[in-house]
């Protein structure tokens, strides 16, 4: 290929990547329902977007090394203390017992639909055991079922993937062996590829804590140092032993997330923005490599595998791995209906087909497209239908706002009361151990660990936070908290307004939503509460009474609307507002 044609293939691979990404967000669909057929009808039109064209023998390689970055994301993620009793059961179960079951389904039903030698069925039902959080997470997010379900998936996921790409390249070697008359030990190669992913995995593990802890880099040094050293780790495993770097990689993001000893300044926000790139171009890039012609005789067939995967595989995996354990019917029946093919099952069909066809494996050509076919029709259809799905089972996650309230003053304390009498479910935060005995003899509950965890919902209690309030004395670390905290969580973050004439550090010179507006800042609320005005949620009655200034609206279905700087809601019949009522006269101030 030429210089321009480099040029205008890899940018327009990362254009469609990010512009696919940018539409599904728009059209509040998951984003691969719009990768897929894009990619796939770019490579159709222009030879320029073919990865193996663009890159050569190159490709392949940095496809590992890339879905390596992703599971190590995925397993930062992974909090051990989620996984106990019952779902530690299922989890093993859906990995071994899903495996296996999905695995003799796809090879039973593969051969005879598309036509297959028995080596390369057996090949393709390998490659689509896997699921896998990058397919996973982004349904997960869009459904959103109870903790329970979304912690179950989430780790069937991330560790299915290594699994299944270790199965691929045992079989991949295994048929390429019987092709030559000869076998090896599989139990033993496969044993063999655990061992030295997670032998990589522990080594990984101990130079993330030498360069992160022991040099004390800082979050931007500390954050490349980690990606260096995933990289570099997964490259030097898949060299020692085909695919052991995936292991690898999931088991550092393990020791990041559950060892005491580390403690990372990550940017989360880095790694997620990188990984959304990733996942775009790699989607793109594979699909561009299935050419129109190659589905010509698979389409049909492969959907057929499709509907046997979905409507015979998935639940039957489902009903073995969850009997005998304390999970719901309604949950069960929801595992039964998520299981949609992502990057890994591409990545591997990409790798290993060409490898069979050049060895004259019968239907090894088919390999690809079918799996290119499964991951559409998948995706599409969990991703369409896994809401109402959810909805029917009554499963998804409640709506109503759980907001996260920082700060351990009195008269925090007194709106976490009011927020909780509202009918919310209220989590407060403080950072000082008077605060935090004062909110736990309250009756609220203290979300445990440091501020950015509590946030970004890496801790088991913390899930389904939908606001952030900062509510410190400090204004500075409101500003400074609010910026931070931004990018880490799904809802909106608010801070109080600190005094007109503030000489802060950074509190009058940043942006962000400023609750309760300009006339009641943090001074004066103190002041007057101090004086004894009185934190109370009432329901809605008419106009907002004098002398009472009114800082939330809780509605009817449990949204939670500030009052703000530049937005004051209207109360509705039937809807609860949180007021800030007059200091009354001849009341003794608050200590």
């Amino acid at each position: 290929m030429t210089t321009n044609q480099i040029l205008i293939g890899t940018s327009l691979i990362l254009v469609l990547a990010v512009g696919s990404q940018i539409l599904a967000s728009r059209l509040h669909i998951p984003a691969l329902i719009v990768l897929l057929p894009v990619g796939f009808t770019a490579g159709a039109l222009t030879g320029d977007v073919d990865p193996q064209r663009l890159l050569g023998a190159a490709f392949s390689p940095l496809v590992s090394l890339a879905v390596a970055v992703i599971l190590y994301d995925a397993g930062l993620g992974l909090d051990l203390a989620k996984l106990k009793g019952h779902m530690r059961r299922v989890v093993i179960r859906l990995i071994w017992i899903g495996v296996l079951l999905t695995w003799a389904i796809g090879t039973l039903v593969s051969k005879p639909l598309l036509g297959l030698d028995y080596g390369a069925a057996v090949m393709l039902g390998a490659i689509l055991v896997v699921s896998g959080p990058t397919v996973v997470g982004p349904l997960l997010s869009f459904v959103r079922p109870t903790d329970r379900l979304r912690h179950l998936l989430v780790w069937e996921g991330s560790l299915i993937d290594p699994v299944g790409a270790i199965l691929g390249a045992l079989v991949f070697h295994a048929v390429d062996a019987s092709t030559r008359g000869r076998f090896g030990s599989g139990a033993a190669h496969f044993l063999g590829s655990v061992g030295v992913g997670l032998a990589g995995g522990a080594v990984g593990a101990v130079l993330l804590w030498a360069l992160v802890q022991g040099l004390r880099l800082g979050e931007v040094l500390g954050t490349t140092a980690q990606l260096a050293v995933v990289i570099g780790v997964a490259a030097v495993c898949d060299v020692l032993r085909e695919d052991t770097g995936l292991i690898a990689a999931v088991v550092m993001g393990l020791a990041v997330t559950n060892l005491r000893r580390f403690d990372f300044p990550v940017r989360r926000p880095f790694f997620e923005t990188l990984v959304t790139l990733i996942l775009g171009v790699l989607f793109v890039s594979i699909s561009a490599t299935v050419t129109p012609q190659s589905l010509r005789h698979v389409l049909l067939p492969a959907l057929g595998l499709s509907a046997v995967l979905v409507a015979v595989a998935r639940p039957l995996v489902a009903l073995v791995s969850t009997l005998g354990t304390d999970i719901p019917r309604r949950e069960r029946a929801f595992l039964g209906w998520m299981a949609p093919r992502g990057i890994i099952a591409a990545s591997t069909a990409s790798t290993f087909s060409a490898g069979l066809v050049n060895k004259g494996i019968v239907g090894a050509s088919k390999i690809l497209p079918a799996t290119f076919v499964v991951i559409v029709a998948t995706v599409t259809l969990y991703g369409l239908t896994a809401t109402l799905v959810a909805r029917r089972l009554g499963v998804v996650r409640s709506g109503r706002s759980r907001p996260l309230l920082v700060g351990g003053e009195p008269w925090v304390v007194d709106l976490g009361l009011a927020l909780k009498a509202a009918g919310l479910q209220v989590l407060l935060w403080a950072g000082l151990e008077e605060q935090r005995e004062r909110i736990e003899q309250a009756g609220l509950e203290l979300a445990p660990g440091e501020l950015l965890a509590a946030a970004t919902g890496e801790g088991a209690e913390l899930e389904g936070i939908t606001v952030v309030l900062l509510l410190t004395a400090e204004d500075d670390f409101n500003a400074l908290a609010s910026v931070v905290l931004r990018g880490s969580v799904e809802g909106p973050v608010y801070r109080i307004g600190p005094p007109a004439a503030s000489h802060g550090v950074v509190a009058p010179f940043l942006g962000g939503d400023i609750l309760f507006g300009a006339g009641l800042t943090r001074p004066r609320l103190m002041r007057r509460y101090g004086a004894g005005a009185d934190v109370v949620a009432q329901p809605v009655n008419g106009a907002t009474p004098a002398g009472h200034d009114a800082l939330f609206v809780v509605r009817t279905d449990g949204r939670l609307v500030p009052v703000t700087e530049h937005d004051i809601p209207s109360p509705q019949t039937g809807d609860t507002v949180v007021v800030l009522g007059p200091a009354p006269a001849g009341r003794a101030e608050r200590i």
